[in-house]
């Protein structure tokens, strides 16, 4: 989904380079609430993983292309303020170095990447554990619902970008086509691989996952309380 330059007008680059450099800085406040010396080299390698996975494009037809994009995975790991600036600070290593995505869009690739989907797959995750049994099993159903939910939607989010100040010659329903229909099957592989990860995660150190955060402690008096 990186947006190349020229894809969007001005206004529009603009726009979503103010809105995203606004986020930015939100995240970086709120990020120290989230980490400490335990989880703050998870942050690294979350990054490094999304790094890698972000180099597997999907291509998708009328000019773009698809890839896993990390943020329900980063905000469930390390918390969505951190989760979004590492997916910020992945998505700026891949404009600067490897020219994926243009510079002036910049603040696009942000909104859509390191924003919506850091969002959706969080409040997704959210509300799927508030309803779930509080579990790490649980967590990794969770985990699949919200990375699923968060791609397609940044998809609409590209549309509606799109809809106001798209530069290509492409009718908005190809686009719209094209973008959901295809980030769909991509949100699916997407939530495959979330799952698989956090599901690992917090089997091994769940005290890393931010995601489940005071869960484990319920589901150890739950398991207490059967016992007695």
């Amino acid at each position: 989904m990186h947006v190349p330059d020229g894809f969007f007008n001005a206004a529009v680059s603009v726009g979503a380079g103010v809105v995203a450099a606004g986020g930015v800085a939100l995240c970086l406040r709120k990020a120290r609430d989230e980490l400490d010396e335990r989880t703050a080299p998870l942050a690294g390698a979350v990054a490094a993983f999304i790094f890698a996975t972000q180099m597997i494009n999907f291509p998708i037809g009328l000019g773009t292309s698809g890839h896993l994009m990390g943020g329900a995975l980063a905000a469930i790991l390390v918390g969505p303020y951190a989760g979004a600036l590492c997916v910020t600070v992945v998505l700026i290593v891949q404009g600067l170095v490897f020219a994926d995505g243009g510079l002036t869009a910049l603040g696009i690739n942000v909104v859509l990447m390191a924003f919506t989907t850091v969002v959706i797959g969080w409040l997704v995750f959210r509300l799927a554990m508030g309803v779930l049994p509080k579990t790490r099993s649980s967590a990794t159903g969770a985990a699949f619902v919200g990375a699923l939910a968060s791609v397609p939607v940044a998809a609409l989010v590209f549309v509606g970008l799109f809809a106001i100040g798209g530069n290509a010659d492409l009718s908005l329903g190809s686009v719209a086509a094209a973008m959901t229909g295809f980030h769909v099957l991509i949100g699916v592989g997407e939530g495959l691989i979330t799952a698989a990860t956090v599901g690992f995660v917090a089997t091994i150190r769940p005290d890393l996952v931010y995601g489940l955060r005071g869960t484990l402690a319920r589901e150890q008096a739950a398991l207490a309380g059967g016992v007695a």
